[in-house]
């Protein structure tokens, strides 16, 4: 049903922007709607930002739809026709590779901002940095007690996203350096919200979230004696963090690209951006390619 509904609302969504230009008073007004479909770490900004845009007058008359699903998700749907935007914490090309290539190639990347990745822990285990090396055992089922890595003496639970979350495989490849292991006993879920609030009240949890979602219901830990701050993303003192890329199919048609164009605007940038605990795409010193090379 959801997907019937997605595919609904994406074909309502083209046929009303092929024709979104409505003569009005000798002027034009953009109509039709659009779909955002992808990283539920993106998902409380775009839901925000297209609140205030739908609120603009110069917009009052084009619908933004926002779905989560991951951002495997979202680039799926957008690849084939059934979202507008796919809304991704990867690069295209991470999620499109060997035989299916060509299908990052008719992506076309806008990148709205950054989110940096934090590790998060019950706030009863005892720690408050661990080593990148500490990490690895962990989720590789090395370490499975807390007092291993200077915590309590308490069994380890892992709180998992799926292989297709833009989260996890920004938090494998710049906070483990590899892949991380569905291991027996294992939590896994599809929503970062969720993980937050079992992370918060599951003994022994440990999980990782985008800064857009911290709060003192968890504890975030110190990567190597680094704080997950928005300053030490941009110095590129902290190494988790990925770009929100707002996938297009292709150019994007006029009412899409007023709604990419405003995500990218002063005021979004400097408020919206900065206040849902995201990276302004312009505030940063550092860039990094799809490879993972950093120059500043």
């Amino acid at each position: 049903m959801t997907m019937v509904l997605a595919l609904t609302l994406a074909a309502c969504g083209s046929k009303a922007n092929d024709n979104g230009t409505n003569n009005a008073a000798g002027g034009s007004e953009l109509s039709g709607s659009i779909l955002a479909a992808g990283s539920t770490a993106m998902q409380p900004l775009v839901e925000q930002v297209s609140k205030k845009f739908m609120a603009d007058s110069k917009y009052s008359s084009i619908t933004v739809q926002v779905q989560g699903g991951g951002s495997g998700t979202g680039l799926t749907q957008v690849s084939e026709g059934q979202a507008d935007i796919g809304n991704s914490d990867i690069f295209a090309g991470e999620k499109f590779k060997d035989a299916d290539a060509a299908k990052a190639q008719e992506l076309v990347d806008h990148q709205v901002a950054v989110v940096a990745m934090a590790t998060v822990v019950n706030k009863e285990v005892g720690i408050d940095n661990l080593t990148k090396q500490q990490l690895v055992d962990i989720f590789t089922g090395k370490i499975t007690n807390w007092k291993d890595a200077g915590g309590k003496d308490e069994k380890i639970v892992i709180v998992n996203r799926p292989s297709s979350s833009g989260t996890r495989k920004t938090f494998e490849k710049y906070a483990l350096g590899t892949a991380s292991e569905d291991l027996p006993g294992n939590i896994q879920e599809d929503s970062s919200g969720t993980v937050k609030k079992l992370v918060g009240e599951t003994p022994g949890a440990i999980g990782y979230l985008a800064l857009s979602y911290l709060d003192d219901s968890v504890k975030t830990i110190k990567l190597d004696g680094v704080d997950a701050t928005a300053d030490n993303v941009k110095s590129g003192s902290y190494p988790v963090w990925a770009y929100e890329h707002m996938y297009t199919k292709g150019e994007p048609n006029e009412i899409v690209k007023a709604f990419i164009d405003y995500m990218l605007s002063d005021d979004v940038q400097k408020t919206d951006i900065t206040d849902l605990g995201y990276i302004s795409i312009h505030e940063m010193q550092v860039k990094r390619d799809e490879a993972g090379n950093i120059t500043k």
